[in-house]
């Protein structure tokens, strides 16, 4: 991830800030499309973990030029997913969903450039989060990359 892809990343989320409630109604939506099964790890009401989802996405959008910063907080954050079922696979379906939000939320605006950016980005965080639930000692066998599946 260069720092054009941290700028363009950078704007492009401060064009979904202002629809984030919209924005992550879609996302989670879109997940349970692409995989129904993910639905029952997701135990709060969807507003509540639409919120989380939307103030996690900011902090790692501000912290994208210290990555160095950000990685204790998403090995955390990897290791508590892995106690709550999450598998390496949901990665790329989250990505995906991820993407396509960012897709419909951002029409035109979302350009290849600006696709490959949150690609790059999504791929780096969610290889970081994999590791850690891996050496947490939590289950979750997979062993898919964040790449894998993502358009």
């Amino acid at each position: 991830m260069n720092d054009i892809q941290i700028e363009l990343i950078q704007r492009s989320f401060a064009d979904i800030k202002p629809i984030a409630g919209p924005a992550a109604q879609l996302f989670y939506a879109r997940l349970f499309e692409l995989d129904p099964a993910l639905r029952p790890l997701f135990r709060h009401d969807l507003d509540t973990q639409g919120h989380k989802l939307m103030t996690a996405l900011g902090l790692v959008v501000g912290g994208l030029t210290r990555l160095d910063t950000l990685q204790p907080a998403l090995r955390a954050l990897g290791a508590r997913h892995a106690g709550y079922g999450v598998r390496d696979e949901h990665y790329s379906t989250v990505g995906e969903a991820l993407l396509w939000t960012l897709h419909r939320g951002l029409g035109e605006a979302f350009t290849p450039d600006v696709h490959d950016a949150w690609h790059a980005a999504y791929s780096v965080l969610a290889g970081v989060m994999m590791e850690a639930s891996r050496t947490s000692g939590s289950p979750g066998p997979g062993s898919r990359t964040p790449e894998h599946g993502l358009r």
